[in-house]
């Protein structure tokens, strides 16, 4: 009987299973220096969780969410998908590179977040997607300084937040770069021409005076309830078009009934396809031009189902950005 063909290197060079090896970002290259990039893809990791006003934990999100990108990583060619009949993240055509973790000092906000600015800058420098896993929510204030640069060349950005709390807090006994701060601090960035907040839901992180204050800032923020009742397509319609878009994901947006693992659980939130389709049509839409994950936080959640999601987003949305661009 004749062995069928097989493709190039299929049968060849180690087979280097999920739970062989390092654990980088989907088992991509992991890049040290970075003032030598050189990718389409860099992922950066901010284990920073200071700014939490209820359970720690999410420091351990980068590391979980790299163990768990493991399960997507022995695809062969790249990563196919049935139903649109696309491979995605194609190894010979995309580099997708990890470049560790920020460096965190401990009990230094200022100086860990300015770790986290650092190596964002450096890979918009380099002119690759930023990827950052989180982390508390916290970290996207660094990321959204990251690109005052980038934007003075290119243009402003839109933030697109998924997340069940609406962390548009000014200050709190002082506080103003805590996790229930980020978005109000990205709001008053002159680069940053607005923000969709969608997900929201239940008793906030934000007082009303902070709703009141978001919307007279500009924001659009949509209940997970009002977004279904939209649906995926006029959801879209509320988001400017053909605009940069900076998208940030809270883990609790998603019903912790599927993402348990989170300092700050929210029952009502969406499910993992409401996600996918609606960051599927902004990658579509738009330019996503940055994308960070946060709140993560393993031990809430033993069957690691949590990062496993945080992996699977991320690896769809990072595989649908780069199938537009192409």
């Amino acid at each position: 009987m004749t062995k069928p063909p097989q493709k190039a290197g299929y049968d060849t060079g180690r087979l280097n299973l999920p739970f062989v090896g390092i654990s980088t970002f989907g088992k991509n290259e992991y890049v040290a220096d970075w003032d030598r990039i050189e990718a389409d893809v860099a992922i950066l990791g901010a284990p920073f969780d200071f700014g939490t006003q209820w359970r720690a934990g999410a420091r351990f999100g980068p590391r979980a969410i790299r163990e768990a990108s493991t399960l997507f990583s022995f695809g062969h060619g790249g990563a196919y998908d049935h139903e649109e009949d696309t491979v995605f993240l194609e190894t010979d055509k995309v580099r997708i590179v990890d470049l560790g973790d920020a460096d965190i000092v401990h009990t230094d906000t200022m100086k860990s977040h300015a770790n986290i600015e650092f190596g964002v800058r450096k890979i918009l420098a380099a002119g690759a997607l930023p990827v950052v896993l989180g982390g508390d929510h916290s970290i996207n204030i660094p990321c959204i300084n990251a690109f005052s640069d980038d934007c003075a060349e290119k243009g402003p950005i839109h933030v697109v937040q998924i997340d069940a709390h609406l962390d548009f807090v000014d200050e709190r006994h002082g506080v103003r770069y805590g996790h229930g701060n980020p978005m109000r601090r990205a709001a008053e960035k002159p680069y940053v021409s607005g923000l969709s907040q969608i997900g929201i839901r239940n008793v906030s992180s934000t007082a009303k005076e902070g709703y009141e204050a978001a919307r007279a800032m500009g924001s659009d923020i949509l209940s997970v309830r009002k977004a279904r009742k939209l649906g995926t397509e006029a959801l879209l319609a509320r988001i400017p078009a053909d605009v940069r878009y900076y998208v940030t994901i809270d883990i609790d947006g998603f019903d912790p009934s599927i993402a348990p693992g989170t300092g700050t659980p929210s029952h009502g939130g969406f499910l993992y396809y409401e996600v996918l389709e609606l960051l599927v049509g902004l990658a579509r839409r738009g330019q996503i031009v940055g994308l960070d994950l946060v709140e993560v936080a393993p031990d809430y959640d033993h069957s690691g189902s949590t990062a496993i999601l945080a992996a699977q987003i991320l690896m769809n949305t990072i595989g649908h950005i780069l199938h537009q661009r192409s």
